[in-house]
């Protein structure tokens, strides 16, 4: 395990100690609130039967989710405490998760073509190089398979909700492909949480550019982005508050990518 892969199983490891929001598993779901959280739109159709890997994904949260409605889903996350939320989450629907611990730069637990559907929450700047990581899934997706995948918005890495000067929020860092970047949490991480001493995120900056193009060399067709999913924009709120950042500075964004390496463009 590298430095990398050490800092963030450290980083997961505190972070569900003091039950921080990404810790939580959800154990209120309905099959209606199950779709909403993970298929709203129907973008990955039907997805009784299929297989999903819930990617960095552990937490009990996705999973569970993609269980109530019928797939047959596995978590691989750095985290084994995470990993024990996902199977508290099963055992609360009386449903079956399988979990598997790892990095996500090396899914060699997983043979080619293992799954329909790879869901990716944001943990993609967690590391440096993120071919390393789309390398392993278009290997382990079916061919017409599904990726879906949260990053940061590159534009605007390390800019805070605290970072209001009265007119804007300020962006200081230079946009530098795979640029190490480490910032506070966000208020609301630890929303209702026993919130201890935990280490800082260090993140990777991904330009635009390398994850478009990184995804098609990769043998995937860009189907759909977003830049507005899971935000509540208002410009009406207080400057300096969540709600009112998000409306200026879009924090996220998703890509829905299906594997067809059998196009050639």
């Amino acid at each position: 395990m590298d430095r990398i892969a050490q800092y963030n199983q450290a980083r997961w490891k505190a972070l569900a100690k003091s039950d921080a929001l990404f810790t939580r598993p959800e154990l209120d779901l309905t099959d209606e609130s199950a779709k909403e959280l993970v298929n709203s739109d129907e973008r990955f159709g039907n997805v009784s039967e299929k297989r999903v890997l819930c990617l960095a994904g552990g937490g009990g949260q996705q999973s569970a989710a993609f269980a109530l409605l019928g797939a047959n889903v596995t978590v691989f996350d750095i985290s084994e405490e995470q990993l024990e939320r996902d199977q508290a989450a099963a055992g609360h629907y009386d449903l079956e998760i399988k979990t598997v611990r790892g990095d996500m730069r090396d899914l060699s637990a997983f043979e080619n073509d293992s799954f329909d559907i790879v869901h990716h929450p944001y943990a993609l700047n967690f590391v440096p190089d993120l071919l390393d990581v789309v390398t392993e899934v278009s290997r382990v997706l079916k061919v017409g398979g599904s990726y879906q995948v949260n990053f940061a918005n590159p534009f605007l890495m390390g800019v805070r909700q605290d970072d209001w000067n009265g007119e804007g929020y300020v962006i200081k860092e230079p946009y530098l492909k795979n640029a190490e970047i480490t910032y506070a949490d966000q208020d609301w991480v630890y929303k209702g949480a026993d919130r201890e001493k935990i280490p800082q995120p260090i993140e990777y900056r991904h330009i635009l550019s390398d994850l478009i193009n990184g995804l098609i060399e990769s043998g995937f067709v860009i189907k759909k982005l977003s830049d507005n999913e899971s935000i509540s924009p208002d410009l009406t709120s207080e400057p300096g508050t969540w709600d009112h950042f998000v409306a200026f500075a879009p924090p996220w964004l998703s890509v829905l990518g299906v594997y067809r390496p059998d196009l050639k463009f």
